[in-house]
């Protein structure tokens, strides 16, 4: 499809609202008027991508109502829907264009994104949990170090320094991890072995990653 062929039913699609339409108005692809509302733009193009995204910015500079009008993809991937969510935060519109139809997605307007509270209070916990900074900004396919693999891999220090068959008690009190029982029960890693109830002991996993890794301080 080209973009030529997006105008026709963008065009029917605006009048059918009781606008005048003319296309390539100045920088614009489409212009709507209708009084007493303000103009409407409407920009062209045959993907949803970030040219087109910096072009409706661009025409934001003349008028508040600026669409984005391109063909209906095939389905919604993740891209799409991460384009769709930063369309709303810059206050762009989208229609879609499939057999002749027009279907509005998003209308133009001010956004004011609404703050994820449980998701932004588990950064700052993991920010004020972590020890030091482990990791290097900006790698890929790289294991993360966490504030839980750091209490983890001080469980695991301490279990080879201590007594064999240690209580998750003696060893929250030994790290300072009050959480240690947890991380002792759930295994996570696969470090640490239970022979007898209430009783640990570090597994070859759990050795082999304290030489991988480098233990931190055991004893806290």
């Amino acid at each position: 499809m080209r973009e030529a062929d997006l105008y026709l039913p963008v065009k029917a699609f605006l009048e059918a609202q009781g606008y005048t339409v003319k296309a390539e108005v100045g920088a614009a692809d489409v212009m709507a008027c209708r009084d007493p509302d303000p103009p409407v733009i409407v920009e062209l193009k045959t993907a949803l991508n970030l040219p087109l995204i910096l072009q409706g910015v661009a025409r934001q500079g003349l008028f508040d109502h600026v669409y984005l009008a391109v063909p209906q993809p095939a389905k919604w991937t993740h891209r799409y829907r991460d384009l769709t969510a930063l369309l709303r935060r810059l206050g762009l519109g989208l229609l879609t264009i499939h057999d002749g139809r027009v279907e509005p997605h998003l209308d133009p307007g001010p956004y004011q994104p609404r703050k994820n509270a449980a998701k932004a209070a588990r950064l700052l916990r993991e920010f004020h949990k972590r020890q030091g900074d482990p990791n290097t900004g900006g790698t890929t396919r790289v294991k993360r170090m966490t504030a839980y693999r750091q209490d983890a891999l001080r469980l695991a220090a301490a279990l080879s320094v201590l007594p064999e068959g240690t209580s998750p008690a003696a060893l929250a009190k030994a790290t300072g991890i009050a959480r240690a029982g947890a991380i002792l029960r759930d295994n996570h890693y696969g470090w640490f072995d239970h022979p007898a109830k209430g009783r640990y002991t570090l597994s070859p996993a759990g050795k082999a990653a304290l030489f991988q890794d480098g233990p931190p301080s055991p004893i806290g």
